[in-house]
């Protein structure tokens, strides 16, 4: 009897164990899934105030060269002096200050009289890619009094623009060479919001869309391609593609961006989850505006007091799209053949210049160079010595040209 009773009791017990066990875990599954649906709600009332502030609507002009004895008489482009086609579009903006069509007028009017016309003769040009945006391009030809030898297209870094590089133009059409310069999406005079690239891989489909372009208006004229930093990166992923070797003589490297890593471990993996979610977020932990990136303080000053020029804190797509490309080139390096010249800082601190050493050994290139700088940092045409680094890229050019030119007379 008194065993039977022992029994029921340890019955009774088990059960309420049982019945607590399943209590608490359905009270720790409701709090989960409250959990959850605040945190989806969260992020769907951030995605909506980022996303759909207001709407704009504006007139854009469609691909056309614009001469620049007209932006100088006409202050700008207008309908008639320039016969652009226009048509009306919408776009998405956050403030004036990130409205495509005001950087572009500035793109335009701040090159118009800084170019000595004794040496360089400057155009605009607006190509319409082929997600229908506009990208503002530019290009600087040597004067009558300096035979065309060959062209240069010029991929500036990230959060800069192409007119930065006003003066290595006009040292390449002195010794030459003609160069036409790209502002990305979301760059300089380009379309799109300022700093935000929703993917590197568009950059690299405009590159190749602006290398047939110039190719097909210059189709006896040996073609180079330069990037710097990110820009470097882009000009990398695009000679990974056999084709390219027979498009391009030659890639010039500046402090690429072969290997970076995230400020912390923990933003490659949740970067990819979140730029899905809120893409043109501002991430200040990924903000690397307080390291120099040249050891002329004039040059600090122009870059930084540049309107141009991105300085707000990195975007989290822009983020992610960097670790992506650089990750894809760590995997293909081995691909590029074609003839390249890297060049880099040792003192550079946004990019590491061991990767481009790591660069020269893997590519299969036959005609390749590395050029390493003591102590120089990261905008190395920007630095004290950019007289030199320009004149290294121009004498390696010019060994190029003579090694073909050899090649073809033998």
């Amino acid at each position: 009897m008194e065993s039977s009773c022992a029994e029921s009791r340890t019955q009774k017990r088990s059960v309420m164990i049982t019945v607590r066990s399943v209590w608490e875990i359905a009270t720790a599954f409701r709090a989960l899934r409250m959990f959850v649906f605040a945190v989806y709600s969260m992020f769907m009332w951030l995605l909506f105030i980022c996303r759909f502030k207001y709407v704009r609507v504006s007139t854009s002009p469609v691909f056309e060269s614009i001469e620049l004895e007209e932006v100088e008489k006409s202050g700008g482009i207008s309908p008639e002096t320039s016969k652009i086609k226009k048509k009306r579009r919408i776009l998405w903006t956050r403030s004036l200050s990130c409205d495509a069509n005001c950087r572009r007028v500035l793109a335009r009017k701040r090159l118009a009289n800084a170019v000595d016309g004794d040496i360089s003769s400057w155009q605009t040009h607006f190509f319409v890619n082929s997600r229908k945006q506009i990208l503002f391009v530019q290009s600087w030809m040597p004067t009558e009094r300096k035979q065309l030898r060959g062209l240069l297209i010029l991929l500036h870094g990230l959060n800069e623009h192409s007119g930065r590089y006003l003066h290595f133009a006009m040292q390449l059409n002195s010794q030459g060479y003609g160069v036409y310069a790209m502002d990305w999406i979301g760059h300089g005079g380009s379309d799109g919001l300022h700093g935000y690239v929703p993917s590197l891989d568009h950059v690299v489909a405009d590159t190749v869309a602006l290398l047939q372009w110039v190719l097909d208006k210059n189709p006896s004229l040996p073609c180079f391609l330069f990037g710097h930093s990110t820009g470097g990166a882009v000009v990398l992923k695009l000679a990974c593609e056999p084709l390219m070797s027979s498009l391009l003589q030659g890639i010039i490297l500046t402090s690429p961006a072969l290997r970076v890593r995230p400020t912390h471990p923990i933003f490659e993996v949740i970067a990819p989850v979140i730029s899905m979610l809120l893409p043109t977020l501002q991430f200040k932990g990924a903000n690397k505006r307080g390291i120099p990136v040249s050891r002329d303080p004039a040059q600090l000053v122009a870059k930084y007091s540049d309107p141009l020029v991105y300085t707000g804190p990195l975007r989290i797509r822009t983020g992610s799209e960097i670790l992506r490309i650089t990750n894809y080139l760590q995997r293909n390096m081995n691909k590029v053949t074609v003839p390249f010249l890297v060049m880099h800082g040792t003192g550079d601190r946004v990019t590491d210049p061991s990767a481009s050493q790591d660069f020269y050994h893997c590519a299969a290139s036959k005609h390749k160079r590395l050029k390493l700088y003591e102590g120089y940092l990261h905008d190395l045409l920007f630095e004290p010595e950019r007289e030199e680094i320009a004149e290294d890229i121009i004498k390696w050019m010019d060994e190029i040209l003579n090694t073909i030119r050899h090649q073809g007379v033998s």
